[in-house]
């Protein structure tokens, strides 16, 4: 199995249109040690031949034209792309759709409540459902993944809720102190081919459970939420006023945060993805990146590809 991100930023990208924080100046000087970064997502395959799409980010036009293994080779109109899972409904992952409105077949995959606020709005009704189908999965039920046609992209999902927050652009404050959050707003994909877990996909999740901790013990792979490295970021830096567990999302430091919860689940390989344009992690000499890397963690980077071999 092959894993290419295609982008490894949070909303917004690195760096961000309207940032001006450091991390930021130094990705639009060319700092090589500051790379800039579009915003999330992950194709996989089982084959090297057909993709499949984990989040669709605003940025997906660029991220095809970034990757020769996602370019049309085989007709005058035609895409190794197969399919799309969506983990959520944030405009980060879903707004990319819309890239993919030229009346080619594919499958989109996503929990009801995601597909119902797809339904809800009707500019992704360009993404002809005569070409498009709509195809829902069901909470820790393995859903095998298939093209257009119905032919099996030899691998599958179980998509699992994880402690999150519904998108932004859906809260609404007079539902309580989560904004009418439900379980499928944010949810994690286990991939299994051959009945065995490959890795891992966890772009966003506000804090470890006992049954998340539960399920990731001794786990091949795991990309993880990197949102931000200290919970008070972005109000500490002065570019929001919002804390990371206010967006839903879990710090990597302190007690609380990721390096901790990990270090007794002896997870084999772990990359934070969706990383914040604050989050010093992003720039390679910094003393956060040093203690990422130090406690076995990769940061990943656009263009960053993954042959899997080892499985659980």
């Amino acid at each position: 199995m092959w894993v290419k991100v295609l982008g490894s930023a949070a909303g917004g990208g690195y760096p961000q249109w309207n940032c001006n924080h450091p991390n930021s100046r130094r990705a639009r000087a060319g700092d090589p040690l500051a790379p800039r970064r579009t915003q999330s997502s992950i194709a996989v395959s089982a084959d090297g031949e057909r993709w499949v799409l984990f989040n669709a980010s605003p940025d997906l036009r660029q991220q095809i034209n970034d990757t020769p293994e996602l370019h049309p080779r085989h007709a005058l109109r035609e895409s190794p792309l197969k399919a799309v899972v969506l983990t959520n409904a944030d405009v980060d992952h879903v707004a990319g759709l819309l890239n993919l409105r030229e009346s080619q077949p594919l499958r989109v995959y996503a929990t009801g409540r995601v597909l119902s606020v797809l339904a809800a709005n009707s500019i992704f009704n360009v993404l002809n459902p005569a070409f498009v189908s709509r195809e829902a999965m069901a909470l820790d039920g393995e859903c095998a993944l298939a093209d257009a046609a119905g032919d099996s992209l030899g691998f599958s999902v179980v998509p699992f809720a994880v402690p999150g927050k519904v998108a932004l652009w859906l809260e609404d404050a007079t539902r309580g102190p989560n904004f009418g959050s439900v379980e499928e707003d944010t949810v994690a994909l286990e991939v299994r081919a051959a009945g065995r877990t490959c890795f891992f996909y966890i772009p966003g999740c506000a804090r470890m459970t006992p049954a998340l901790a539960a399920r990731l013990r001794g786990a091949p792979l795991v990309f993880f939420d990197g949102t931000l490295y200290t919970d008070d970021e972005m109000i500490r830096d002065g570019v929001g006023v919002k804390t990371g567990s206010r967006m839903g999302h879990m710090s990597v430091s302190g007690a609380e945060g990721t390096l901790a919860a990990f270090a007794d689940l002896e997870v084999r390989r772990r990359v934070f993805i969706h990383i914040n344009t604050t989050n010093p992690i992003l720039i390679a000499d910094t003393p956060e990146r040093a203690a990422v890397e130090a406690a076995g963690w990769e940061v990943a980077y656009d263009g960053m590809t993954l042959e899997l071999t080892s499985t659980r």
